[in-house]
């Protein structure tokens, strides 16, 4: 995935942007970058990985390599960036958060018989944000440049433009799918794509982009380049997993929705009693903990803590490469509390079941330490399809996803013609898949939160969300 933060300020902005961008940390494990302007120095910047170690440290010094009255930054999951680009539109810095899936299509239909090039990666791929900066570049200014890309990639797109007079250009991307927010306070203004970011710099709420809004932000003022669209399709596993708790989208509160999500869960689970006689409801892993409080209060049951993650130590479970180093990474973070394990019936809710591949892992270590029963709940319905519009949890196969894999496994491909049975757990086939995982993972017994539940958690108008990764229907 990714998240940017950037500021306009009458004082320095480099320090607002250093500690408005970490805060995105969470977003992204593989490149931090900052670029500030100055008149005396013009545009600087600076790109470091953050595979093993955290922005904050690869970063500490910039307070003395970089100034400027206006800054932007970002972390990264994909490509280096921000990057600083010479072009008919003047110099600037650029830096988006997105997924461009029609990358090649673009390059030869707009660049190869002009005899155009790009920086390109070891892996052969083309930087992102340098063909969105190309592409910007092919127009007579910012707003039909950005217009353009959005309407010309596949996939979507929230940009950042640092200009050489020193005013920052913000676009959300064409539908709305990630959020771009604006702070102010008496210094100036801010831009970010989490809220909290800029509230913790003392900045308050001023303005949350549209759908393809353009904005241009100086120390002074906010100008509206570009008028939001109508048609809104915020991606819904904002609030379910990758978004920070202390965040609001649209108006909605992260942690009141995951609340509210554990909540129905709870109510579902009485409605057809099941697992009544729980001794205490956990959260797995630690995102999926503020569901497990929402469950925890609905049903009555206490939460507890049966592990704890050793985070001084192994702060990332997915940063190595291979994933049989990060599942040992992740047990060796599991420190058991036995006097909430042994013997106890146990009910856990994951903020999703993706992948599963640290599952069976850990419901083997909780049987190891004494568990009686493990019982697992899904704050999302299955996951059907890998997302096609972010660079967020996306497979190189939607065979990756252990719920295809099941269903595969009961009733071969053709079984892919009855996903919405499967993904429904009143249906007979739903059952089967909910069976077919507990024998998989050693549960006692699975559900999934229903597409009806995320969305009544969310509490905004359906029409505006995008639930691709459960339904499959394209916006």
């Amino acid at each position: 995935m990714g998240g940017f933060f950037g500021a306009v300020c009458k004082h320095d902005a480099v320090e607002d942007v250093f500690f408005g961008t970490d805060y995105h940390s969470h977003l992204g494990t593989r490149r931090g970058g900052m670029a500030a302007y100055d008149p005396a120095k013009g545009l600087q910047r600076d790109i470091h990985n953050i595979e093993n170690s955290p922005f904050r440290t690869k970063f500490s010094g910039i307070f003395d390599e970089m100034h400027g009255t206006s800054a932007i930054g970002c972390i990264s999951d994909s490509d280096p960036q921000p990057l600083i680009i010479r072009s008919a539109l003047g110099k600037f810095a650029i830096c988006t958060v997105g997924v461009i899936n029609n990358a090649e299509d673009l390059i030869d239909k707009y660049f190869t018989a002009s005899s155009g090039h790009f920086n390109a990666m070891t892996s052969g791929a083309v930087n992102s944000t340098d063909l969105a900066a190309a592409l910007i570049s092919r127009k007579e200014s910012f707003v039909e440049g950005i217009k353009f890309v959005q309407d010309m990639i596949e996939g979507s797109l929230s940009i950042l433009i640092l200009c050489e007079d020193g005013s920052i250009i913000a676009a959300r991307d064409k539908y709305g799918r990630t959020p771009v927010l604006i702070g102010k306070n008496e210094g100036g203004y801010c831009v970010s794509f989490e809220s909290f970011a800029y509230q913790k710099l003392d900045y308050i709420d001023e303005h949350e982009l549209g759908p393809g809004e353009i904005v241009r932000i100086t120390s002074k003022s906010i100008e509206i380049l570009a008028e939001p669209g109508e048609k809104m399709c915020i991606c819904a596993f904002l609030w379910t997993y990758y978004g920070y708790s202390s965040s609001n989208y649209e108006g909605v509160n992260v942690e009141a929705m995951r609340y509210r999500d554990g909540g129905l869960l709870a109510e579902a689970d009485r409605e057809k009693g099941l697992v009544q006689d729980i001794d205490y409801v956990g959260g797995f892993p630690d995102s999926g903990t503020p569901h497990a409080i929402g469950y925890a209060n609905a049903s009555g049951k206490p939460f507890a803590r049966p592990y704890i993650k050793y985070t001084p130590t192994w702060s990332r479970s997915f940063t190595p490469a291979k994933q049989v180093d990060r599942n040992r990474v992740a047990k060796m973070k599991q420190i058991p509390i036995k006097e909430f394990i042994q013997g106890k019936k146990l009910l856990f809710v994951d903020d999703s079941i993706v992948r599963g591949t640290q599952l069976k892992e850990t419901v083997e270590f909780l049987y190891e330490n004494g568990a009686k029963e493990v019982h697992m709940r899904s704050a999302c319905p299955p996951i059907m399809y890998s997302c096609k519009y972010l660079n967020f949890s996306r497979s190189n196969s939607e065979m990756d996803l252990i719920a295809r894999r099941v269903i595969v496994e009961l009733e071969g491909k053709e079984g892919f013609k009855y996903i919405d049975e499967y993904s429904d757990g009143s249906t007979e086939r739903g059952k089967n898949l909910r069976q077919a995982l507990s024998k998989k993972f050693r549960f006692d017994s699975l559900e999934f939160q229903s597409l009806e539940g995320i969305i009544k958690s969310i509490g905004i108008d359906p029409c505006k969300l995008c639930t691709y990764c459960w339904t499959g229907k394209e916006d």
